[in-house]
């Protein structure tokens, strides 16, 4: 059995991804239409939170968490975690 990639698969098999082996700029764009996160900010002294697509890019400002997690379902991504 072949740990590589580029092996002939039939028509419309599932290929799999090695994501060990992707460029920076490769794995910044998985996601980014699918993924986003939100952030604390601080906005004039005030607390804030940022919605930011996978990639950094920023979206949107929501003055309260749930807000911001809820915007990020409303158009049909997904909110991700960060630690």
């Amino acid at each position: 059995m072949s740990d590589d990639n580029t092996a002939h698969q039939a028509p419309g098999a599932t290929r799999w991804l090695d994501i060990r082996h992707l460029s920076t700029e490769q794995l910044a764009g998985l996601g980014v239409s699918q993924i986003a996160y939100v952030r604390p900010v601080s906005l004039n002294g005030v607390t804030a939170y940022a919605i930011h697509a996978a990639d950094g890019t920023p979206m949107a400002v929501a003055q309260d968490h749930n807000i911001a997690v809820a915007t990020i379902r409303q158009h049909e991504m997904l909110p991700a975690l960060l630690h």
